[in-house]
């Protein structure tokens, strides 16, 4: 199935919201909060490789069309044993974006496994207590300006 026509379709507002989380040992969120991981600032790391990630979701995902990303802001939250990670997308296009939301939490997620995995790992270099999870679109809006009852 080629990519869905959308040439009929209108430009208009959209926003989407998604969000996951990594589960991570509690001796990692301490070093996070000391700002104590070796290679940076976990945080800013993943709020530009999540940016990257938005901005290229059409070269990752073959049937997503290319749409001009207006704002992307990715949110940090420590909560229990990790963090809560949300990706906010904005553009006026002709679809949506939650896949770019989507991926973009996604890469953030990875990218802060990828910089404290040495902090995870346990003696034989595993992974036994990190995990990604509860990957999803959590708001999905589309305004096309007409005024609301």
């Amino acid at each position: 199935m080629p990519i869905v026509d959308i040439s009929e379709k209108f430009e208009v507002r959209r926003e989407a919201i998604a969000e996951g989380y990594i589960k991570l040992r509690k001796e990692t969120i301490e070093a996070i909060k000391k700002n104590e991981i070796k290679k940076g600032d976990p945080f800013e790391t993943a709020r530009v490789a999540a940016s990257l990630a938005v901005k290229n979701t059409p070269n990752i995902i073959p049937y997503c069309h290319p749409i001009p990303i207006e704002n992307v802001r990715i949110e940090f939250e420590l909560k229990g044993d990790g963090i809560l990670v949300r990706c906010h997308v904005k553009a006026t296009a002709k679809t949506g974006v939650e896949m770019e939301a989507l991926v973009g939490v996604s890469v953030a997620l990875l990218t802060i496994w990828d910089m404290v995995k040495y902090l995870e790992k346990d003696k034989e270099g595993q992974y036994p207590y990190t995990e990604i999870r509860g990957i999803r679109v959590v708001s999905k809006v589309k305004d096309d300006g007409s005024p609301r009852a």
